[in-house]
């Protein structure tokens, strides 16, 4: 017993130290998990064994995967997409597992491993690039869409050949094509089945749920479902993973659809987290190094037919060569489907153990690239010559933007942005707009606005917005980490130009002005500041006092805004308590190490905590004076930052620094 759990602690603590080094440097966790796997597996360090009911929960981790994704398995989303999901997407995956194919074959495997090899490469990794497309705000692309549609259609592909790999498996070529039409006849009556309960029976039963208001519950059913509908399919003689995506499928146009996808997210991504272990455990070290070579040639050759075959597939489904070409750099990798597929291939005998070790790693490394691969996307197509194309070729003819000077330059044309124009426009200073949402790009056009597409960071973007000739430039999206990258491309372009950020609070003040940015509107703090003029002119408060007190407030930095008192659970913002300041109130008893000694005495500027107010016989003051003498029975009320409130609290009642 305590073996096993030596095993599984050291197991989950080289998990949580791996997810946390490949996401700080920006890789997927899966690619931790495997690396999990490879380190405890016997050619790893080796303190794990896979048992049979290691493997058993592992896959579990699939069954949840197959729920949520049905979850997000549209039908209307489908419709709306069927030229690119059904036209792309299939030509992709059909052109590629066809070609890929006849291309194993020709290098000596038999048909049947080259199939199955060519059907798995012919997947992407819906989870890194869907994550790298939220990241660079890249989903309204047309390289996005693009890529999108063509993912969905592979979840699709996914399942019939969850199917087909034990099928195949277990019959001779005679037979195999009998054996899969009663596999599709099963199924049919499996859907049909699963569909009915889905439409008519589960919604009633998450009412029920529902209504106890108990989350306990609601987890519970979500589980029960999931495993009922897996275990359904799996009598068939189906996969259970089939079974549960059909029941997230029946269940992804419900109102519970987002709540039911929440629940069941933390035991999807434990459980898979620990298939993604097993899968690594099984990779041989040994024939990784002797055959990198091979591996790293692998890889180029996947980079490139993948490439070629997406890009062409694209070209003729009549999308234009550069979005052909970043789709392609978009998905040439393997995706976490396909780990699924070789475990599933490799269970059935369909690959050999060598095999199943080359395609690990040649997925790993493929995903491992892919980021890196994304951020050159502008100079790859450089290389083609179509960089220019995607700088003026749709948005930027007709705008009359290379003749503007002493102009406004607005990074950002969402709510904000628009609001900033509105009010330019009336004033007849001239302005211009960066948007890389290409749908809100050509609303606004339309309507006449100076708005071009591009993204900000890059260099010619800034140029055609003329920058270096702006007499102020406004960053309006108010994260920190992407307003840094703004603010440094920004600076390359127009060393002198005076930059304005939109922030949620002004935290990150210093480190802004330390960048180079003129000022910070942070805009919590101006919201309070609008709330607090309200209130007052509401309770009878004069508007000049009203504008007098905030304007000192703005010239103050908003100081009276920064302290807050914290109590016992305090709603910090979504900030870290180090980074904020509160407000703190003590009483000095007589026993005080503070009492009869002054505020300058006691000299707590040094520890950066200040005495706001106090308030002593009932009245208070304000700001007191440094002479101030404190004694006993005063309430101070300090501010700072929380660990120096409490080193301070200690130095006033015992002395101690």
């Amino acid at each position: 017993m305590q073996t096993i759990f030596a095993e599984v602690f050291a197991l989950l603590l080289a998990a949580v130290i791996l997810v946390w080094l490949f996401k700080r440097v920006g890789l997927p966790a899966i690619l931790a998990y495997l690396v999990t796997g490879i380190l405890a597996g016997s050619h790893g360090i080796g303190w794990m064994t896979i048992s049979y009911e290691m493997h058993f929960i592992a896959e579990l981790g699939i069954v949840f995967l197959l729920f949520s994704l049905g979850l997000e398995f549209s039908v209307p989303r489908l419709m709306a997409m069927r030229h690119l999901v059904f036209g792309l997407g299939s030509l992709q995956v059909v052109l590629t597992t066809l070609l890929g194919t006849v291309l194993l074959w020709f290098l000596q495997l038999n048909w049947l491993e080259a199939f199955v090899i060519a059907s798995l490469v012919a997947l992407s990794s819906t989870a890194v690039v869907v994550k790298l497309l939220k990241e660079s705000g890249s989903l309204n692309l047309r390289s996005g869409q693009l890529a999108i549609g063509v993912l969905l259609f592979q979840d699709i592909a996914v399942v019939p050949l969850l199917i087909a790999f034990p099928l195949i498996a277990q019959s001779d070529n005679q037979v195999l094509v009998g054996a899969l039409s009663l596999a599709l006849a099963k199924g049919a009556l499996v859907c049909v089945f699963l569909w009915a309960v889905g439409k008519w029976l589960l919604p009633k039963i998450f009412n029920e749920v529902a209504l106890v208001r108990t989350d306990e519950l609601f987890v519970l059913t979500t589980l029960v479902v999931a495993l009922c509908a897996g275990g359904l399919t799996y009598l068939f003689g189906l996969s259970m993973a089939l079974g549960a995506f059909l029941a997230g499928m029946m269940l992804g146009e419900s109102q519970y659809r987002h709540q039911l996808e929440a629940e069941i997210r933390p035991f999807r991504d434990i459980l898979m987290g620990l298939f993604f272990v097993t899968v690594g455990m099984q990779l041989d070290i040994p024939y990784v190094v002797s055959s990198f070579l091979y591996i790293v040639l692998a890889l180029g050759a996947l980079l490139f037919f993948k490439l070629l075959i997406i890009m062409v597939s694209a070209q003729l489904m009549g999308e234009r060569k550069k979005d052909a070409i970043a789709t392609g750099i978009l998905l040439w990798q393997m995706g976490e489907f396909g780990f699924v597929l070789v475990a599933l291939a490799s269970k059935h005998q369909l690959l050999d153990a060598n095999i199943a070790s080359f395609l690990i790693a040649l997925g790993v490394l493929s995903m491992a690239l892919t980021p890196y691969l994304i951020e050159q996307t502008e100079r790859i197509l450089s290389w083609f010559k179509l960089d220019k194309e995607r700088f003026s070729g749709d948005f930027h003819h007709g705008l009359g933007v290379d003749a503007l000077n002493d102009h406004v330059v607005i990074l950002g044309y969402g709510r904000v942005g628009q609001t900033i124009t509105r009010f330019l426009k009336p004033e007849a200073i001239p302005y211009v707009a960066i948007e890389r949402n290409p749908i809100l790009v050509q609303e606004a056009q339309t309507a006449g606005e100076p708005v071009l597409f591009g993204h900000a960071g890059q260099k010619a973007i800034l140029e055609s917005a003329s920058v270096d000739k702006a007499r102020l430039l406004i960053i309006t999206c108010g994260d920190f980490e992407q307003c840094q990258k703004l603010i440094d491309s920004v600076k390359q372009a127009a060393p002198e130009v005076k930059i304005l950020v939109r922030m949620r609070d002004d935290i990150h003040l210093e480190a802004l002005k330390q960048l180079g940015v003129t000022e910070v509107v942070p805009e919590a703090l101006e919201a309070s500041l609008m709330l607090v003029s309200h209130v007052l002119y509401m309770s009878g408060v004069p508007m000049r006092r009203i504008l007098k007190r905030v304007s000192k407030e703005r010239q103050n930095r908003y100081e009276y805004l920064h302290g807050f008192f914290a109590g016992d659970s305090a709603d910090l913002s979504e900030h870290s308590t180090d980074r904020l300041e509160y407000l703190h109130a003590i009483a000095l008893p007589e026993s005080a190490y503070a009492v009869n000694k002054t505020i300058k005495e006691l000299a707590l500027d040094k520890q950066r905590v200040v005495i706001t107010a106090l308030r002593r016989n009932g009245e208070e003051i304000d700001s007191p004076v440094e002479e101030t003498m404190l004694l006993v029975n005063d309430i101070l009320l300090l501010k700072g930052k929380p660990r120096r409130v409490e080193r301070a609290e200690q130095y006033l009642l015992e002395g101690l620094a």
